[in-house]
C-alpha cells in the first residue's frame, strides 16, 4: 500500500524536524503538524498513523533518491 503525502505535510514536518534538532520545537508547531496529518488522512481516506509514520520516514530517513 502506497501512502500519499502532500507537499504541505512535507514542509510542515521538515520545519518541525528542524526545530526539534535545534531543541526548540514548540507545542504550536507540533499541534499544527498533528492537525495537518489528521486532516490529510481523513481527506485521502488513509490511516492517520500510517500517514504519520511514512511522513516521518521520508523526512527523517530520506533515501538516496531524496531531493
Amino acid at each position: 500500500m502506497t501512502i500519499e503525502l502532500s507537499d504541505e505535510l512535507n514542509q510542515l514536518e521538515r520545519a518541525a524536524w528542524a526545530e526539534q534538532q535545534e531543541k526548540r520545537l514548540t507545542m504550536e508547531t507540533f499541534a499544527r503538524v498533528q492537525a495537518a496529518i489528521t486532516a490529510h488522512a481523513e481527506a485521502t481516506d488513509q490511516n492517520r498513523y500510517d500517514v504519520e509514520r511514512e511522513l516521518q520516514r521520508v523526512v527523517k530517513h530520506p533515501g538516496p533518491d531524496a531531493d
